[in-house]
């Protein structure tokens, strides 16, 4: 058997669009889901439900799907980002990553020697994969959240760090952390933001965002290639509809 293929991770490294959507917490959502075509599931492990045991058939049903699985856990623990790898997460997203250190301790975790130190355990992903150890890295994805402000400060160092594929800006956190708490449109956080995103791209590395249907175009066009949305969103959305249109049809 070969490894299987790191869907956004490939289209990253392609310089295309690569789309996750967070919302699903159990296999069968990601099968409802899948036939949707978008690229990943974010699994939420830091502010969500999703536990070790779960992950199993979490990542399962992505692999269904060809779908990454993306595991987003709640500290730089690198035990903790190779133990959700080992579970059959494709793919880490870590918080709070405000230094080049910081930045390398993920690496470290993430990745097999000799790039990093991962501890020596065959995934899910490579049962039957006589090569795993050696093709392992090229698959796995590692994305890190600039969410304060000390990051931006730092952001030069960061981008420095090799083998990170993502650096999504994670705007809530990162306005808090300016005095802004939730008014990200505030236009200092704005400004920060937007300046953030030119200086990752002008260090020719891939940006990431959170965006809605109505601003997903925009930031595609400023250049961000990696795209998280909610799925919460379009189903309020659905849901006011329907009861709107079935209150209009009375009046």
């Amino acid at each position: 058997m070969s490894l299987r293929p790191n869907r956004v991770k490939r289209k990253l490294a392609a310089g295309e669009i690569a789309c996750l959507a967070v919302g699903p917490t159990h296999p069968d959502d990601i099968d409802a889901f899948g036939p949707c075509g978008f690229d990943g599931i974010w699994l939420e492990g830091e502010h969500g439900a999703v536990e070790a045991p779960e992950l199993g058939n979490l990542t399962r049903a992505c692999d269904l799907w060809g779908q990454t699985s993306v595991v987003r856990v709640n500290r730089n623990d690198q035990g903790l980002i190779y133990r959700t790898l080992d579970r059959g997460a494709q793919g880490i997203c870590v918080p709070h990553v405000n230094t080049r250190a910081e930045a390398e301790n993920v690496v470290q975790g993430g990745k097999f020697a000799p790039i990093g130190q991962r501890g020596l355990y065959t995934s899910r992903q490579g049962h039957g994969v006589a090569d795993y150890f050696h093709t392992a890295n090229d698959e796995t994805l590692l994305i890190i959240l600039i969410e304060d402000i000390i990051a931006v400060e730092n952001l030069d160092e960061i981008l420095a760090v090799d083998h990170i594929d993502v650096f999504f800006i994670a705007p809530n956190d990162l306005a808090a952390t300016m005095g802004h708490i939730g008014n990200i449109d505030h236009p200092e956080v704005q400004k920060t933001i937007d300046n953030t995103f030119a200086r990752i791209h002008a260090a020719g590395r891939t940006s990431g965002y959170t965006a809605s249907n109505d601003t997903v175009a925009h930031y595609a066009q400023m250049g961000v290639r990696c795209f998280l949305t909610g799925t919460g969103g379009w189903i309020a959305q659905g849901a006011a509809d329907y009861l709107q249109k079935a209150q209009n049809a009375l009046s």
